[in-house]
């Protein structure tokens, strides 16, 4: 019987596990747990696959990058049927998460391009260090990027996205312009780790201690790369492509053809590069990228009904409208299905809709009703001032409705849950059809007495019950404390 994951973290870490959190793998099958000791003082990621020829890949890989100074999560303890692992835990933050304003506005902020470029020369390292000493003999499903993984992936297109659309075309010229895309992809062979599914998902942003030139500890924020049990040899183009045209990016040309250059000066210090030639063989593996993944977003989202896939389709159909203005001549009949395609109608009448934003505020009254900086008008104003105020006993004036003794108070006494359940109801309505609608942005706001016990309290619940059910992102407010935090959205 293969050893359980709580049996691999005593093992690796010599303590019992205590609490095991579920974490969201949206696109894989494997199942991911935080396994925390039950002193609370050290956390793992436990591992469940379905694969053994899969995990057997991400272990070997994950050895290896280790032993190259790669930056990537040690794996600390396995089961004897690599079914089941636990690695070292890298937090929270996702680059995909990091980057999060810059994505909804178009415009990054110079944090987040700082970490941008140091993922693009990590991916160049990547990509060729890797690879040096490599036995490609041990990737899952293919060894290389080749003619046949080339085909699944235009056919994964083809039958899982194009035929989904209800598109009339002529199969047979297609898959002749599919063998000519092929063709000129394969042209392009090299001994680097081609990534494969290389996207900001996949990049988590940890702090790491490292020595500086005089010999002293500091500390650095840098990216470490995850989910990389796909990877195969193959040409470095691809992983270029995926990451600054993923749907959802939002990357500026500018910004990208920025980050093309950053990621040229590194990998130029591993091989000689021809940057016309590098610029020219990228559009055709941005073309079929974009081609890979709308597959994917059909398969996972019209035949597995999973709804991040589907709203990823909009933003993947923009991008592909951008690269048909500068298409190559190589394969016009393949640039005259995929322009009929994005004139759809499902497609044309449904540009990229930015998501839904919450803005949940406390406020006092004697300081006036929020303003409403979206200029949409304020949305609702609930009044707390109806439920009974701690603020009124002293032994309550130093705190919010934040702090144990306050929500305590409000939760026993009884008057508070029947209101929030009917503003629960009021809202839940309204932010389904915004969400529907493709409306923007939604407010919320609570006022009491003061605005610091029943209004920051009611604040606080909303924000978790709105965050919680709909995944939308939440901007929370307490105008009277003058803080601020955001909810992100569960993608």
């Amino acid at each position: 019987m293969a050893q359980s994951l709580s049996l691999l973290f005593f093992e690796a870490t010599g303590k019992k596990a205590g609490e095991q959190t579920a974490l969201t793998a949206s696109g894989s099958n494997r199942r991911y747990y935080r396994i925390e000791s039950e002193d609370k003082t050290t956390s793992l990621i436990g591992v469940q696959g379905t694969s053994k020829d899969e995990n057997h890949a991400f272990l070997y890989m994950a050895e290896h990058f280790m032993k190259k100074g790669l930056n990537v999560p040690k794996v600390l303890a396995v089961s004897d049927d690599e079914m089941n692992y636990v690695q070292q835990d890298l937090g929270n933050v996702l680059l995909f998460d990091y980057i999060a304003e810059g994505r909804k506005t178009g415009v990054f902020s110079a944090k987040e391009k700082d970490m941008l470029r140091e993922t693009m020369r990590a991916l160049a390292r990547f990509q060729v260090t890797g690879a040096e000493e490599f036995d490609f003999n041990q990737c899952y499903p293919q060894p290389e990027f080749n003619l046949r993984s080339i085909l699944w992936d235009l056919n994964y297109f083809k039958y899982c996205f194009l035929k989904a659309t209800g598109l009339e075309f002529q199969e047979d010229k297609l898959e002749n312009e599919f063998e000519r895309l092929a063709y000129i992809l394969l042209q392009n062979r090299m001994n680097a780790f081609m990534y494969r599914d290389f996207q900001s998902r996949n990049v988590m942003v940890v702090e790491k201690v490292v020595e500086s030139s005089e010999g002293s500890e500091v500390r650095e924020v840098v990216p470490y790369f995850i989910d990389f049990q796909g990877g195969r040899k193959g040409p470095v183009f691809y992983d270029v492509a995926s990451f600054l045209w993923q749907a959802k990016a939002n990357f500026h040309p500018d910004l990208r053809e920025e980050l093309v250059e950053v990621y040229l000066e590194e990998l130029q210090k591993y091989m000689p590069v021809d940057k016309e030639v590098f610029y020219e063989t990228l559009k055709h593996f941005v073309l079929f990228r974009t081609m890979q993944v709308l597959g994917a977003y059909g398969f996972r989202g019209y035949f597995e009904k999973k709804p991040h896939f589907l709203q990823s389709i909009p933003f993947a159909i923009d991008n592909l409208r951008h690269l048909l203005k500068h298409a190559s001549e190589d394969y016009p009949y393949l640039i005259e299905v995929l322009q009929k395609m994005t004139e759809m109608k499902q497609f044309k009448d449904v540009g990229v809709r930015k998501p839904l934003v919450v803005r949940v505020m406390s406020f006092s009254y004697k300081k006036g009703i929020p303003a409403d900086p979206s200029g949409n008008g304020g949305g609702f104003v609930f009044d707390c001032r109806a439920v009974n105020n701690p603020g009124k006993y002293e032994r309550y004036t130093h705190f919010t409705g934040m702090d144990e003794p306050v929500i305590q108070f409000l939760e026993e006494d009884g008057e508070m849950q029947p209101f929030l359940e009917q503003a629960y109801q009021l809202v839940d309505f309204s932010v389904k059809r915004y969400m529907d609608r493709g409306f923007q942005n939604l407010m919320v706001s609570f006022g009491c007495t003061g605005g610091q016990h029943r209004s920051v309290y009611s604040a606080e619940k909303m924000a978790r019950h709105i965050n919680e059910k709909f995944g939308v992102e939440v901007q929370l407010i307490h105008r009277e404390q003058n803080m601020e935090r955001t909810l992100n959205a569960k993608d």
